[in-house]
């Protein structure tokens, strides 16, 4: 298992630097602006209830009708509507405990075999936001491997590509599932490499690395640094490889970069100083 577990860190590496950007930037940037004033709905039918013309939160009654719903209908648009609505409750802590306990997790899983790429793309989506929650992730890491076989032979870039490596992101955030992406670590490192358009970023995403960004912030991407430092360690690579102009590695392995990543080691805080120190560089 130890081989496996090391396995696993390399991967988590690969799917951090794919999909740790969407993550990094919602927490950067916080909740949504009057996300505090949220309104339980008032009783409504479970159609209504994928209604995207309003925006309050679902209660337990709601949720448990939308997931009914969901297993029962063959209608492609409630199908798609119904998991955009699960989904965005699925951003709130407690929606994540409640849909668990209703048994939503299979009901939206079962959703990432459906031959329609765009309901296949909202229930990865819906995961993804359910996966934020570590005991939930007890019961999706049974999609990892269908996740990564998705990712992996799906159109470069794709929407359902990018939702899948989010979901995969949040699973490999702790070392507790890593070991489930062991035997995609080349494929996925390719698919990386390969990525262009929607998997670029802007150099903006640097600025995370300021040394005034809050210390959760700096730790998680210093843990991205590391990671996608020791997956080119792994496979063989001793000296930088060229990155794609605008790529995740190509920021991080400029002199922008660098230059941060001396002032860190100044940081005020012993964890953030402790995790710069350690990085290793080409």
């Amino acid at each position: 298992m130890g081989g496996a577990r090391r396995a696993g860190w390399v991967a988590a590496g690969l799917v951090l630097g794919a999909g740790a950007c969407y993550c990094i930037y919602r927490l950067a940037r916080g909740q949504r602006p009057g996300s505090q004033k949220l309104r339980l709905r008032s009783s409504r039918s479970a159609e209504d209830l994928t209604n995207g013309s309003y925006d309050d939160v679902l209660n337990a009654e709601q949720l448990q009708k939308l997931l009914y719903l969901l297993e029962s209908t063959e209608d492609p648009v409630i199908i798609e509507r119904a998991l955009v609505t699960l989904g965005n409750n699925a951003a709130f802590s407690t929606n994540q405990v409640i849909i668990r306990e209703l048994g939503g997790i299979p009901i939206v899983g079962s959703k990432i075999n459906d031959p329609n790429y765009s309901i296949k793309e909202k229930a990865l989506n819906a995961l993804s936001n359910l996966s934020v929650n570590v005991e939930n992730q007890i019961k999706i890491k049974v999609y990892v491997s269908q996740v990564c076989e998705d990712v992996l032979s799906g159109p470069l870039n794709s929407p359902v590509q990018l939702a899948g490596l989010r979901l995969l992101t949040n699973m490999t955030v702790t070392n507790d599932h890593q070991h489930l992406l062991s035997h995609y670590i080349t494929d996925l490192f390719q698919l990386l490499l390969a990525g262009n358009g929607s998997t670029k970023v802007d150099s903006s995403f640097l600025s995370l690395y300021d040394g005034h960004v809050a210390k959760e912030i700096l730790l998680r991407v210093l843990t991205l640094f590391q990671n996608i430092n020791n997956c080119f360690k792994k496979e063989g690579h001793v000296a930088k490889p060229a990155f794609t102009k605008g790529s995740l590695f190509f920021h991080l392995y400029g002199e922008e970069c660098a230059q941060k990543m001396r002032a860190l080691v100044n940081h005020p805080d012993v964890d953030v100083k402790e995790k710069v120190t350690i990085i290793p560089k080409f």
